[in-house]
């Protein structure tokens, strides 16, 4: 059929044009897609072992933001997300485990708090390697008195 006489369609498009948030929102924060380290069983360890040394060397602090892993090296941080409620808490590697078969890590209790599952022992888990300054950023924003 063609275009209407005198109608050109070679007329450049003008930019999309993005709006700031309205005042007093925060902006959006999109996250990449990233393939998951881990799916798998977690636990959680507490009172029992508070104060005791880590195999990185410091005591265990149950209200701290750490956990267990057999194969992360230490220090090393990670995103751990409980698939049934897709509450996630990003958490710094300073010991060696689970010792119990069928888990992938074993967090703190401060750490299976947040992810609701500190009244269920043990839950379904994604974990997601990070990078040191985004993830001390995001542990730095994490609730300390829930």
């Amino acid at each position: 059929m063609g275009a209407a006489p005198g109608h050109t369609t070679s007329a450049a498009l003008a930019p999309p044009v993005f709006l700031p948030p309205p005042p007093g929102a925060a902006p959006a924060v999109v996250e990449p897609v990233t393939v998951p380290y881990q799916v798998g069983n977690a636990s959680w360890y507490g009172g029992m072992f508070h104060g005791r040394p880590t195999a990185s060397g410091e005591e265990y602090d149950m209200y701290d933001f750490t956990a267990a892993h057999r194969e992360l090296p230490l220090g090393s941080f990670v995103k751990v997300t409980n698939l049934k409620n897709m509450k996630s808490v990003v958490v710094r590697i300073n010991d060696r485990g689970p010792v119990t078969p069928g888990r992938i890590i074993d967090l703190s209790y401060k750490a299976a708090h947040l992810l609701g599952m500190n009244q269920k022992g043990v839950q379904k888990v994604r974990i997601d390697v990070m990078e040191a300054a985004p993830a001390q950023l995001a542990l730095a924003r994490q609730p300390r008195n829930e």
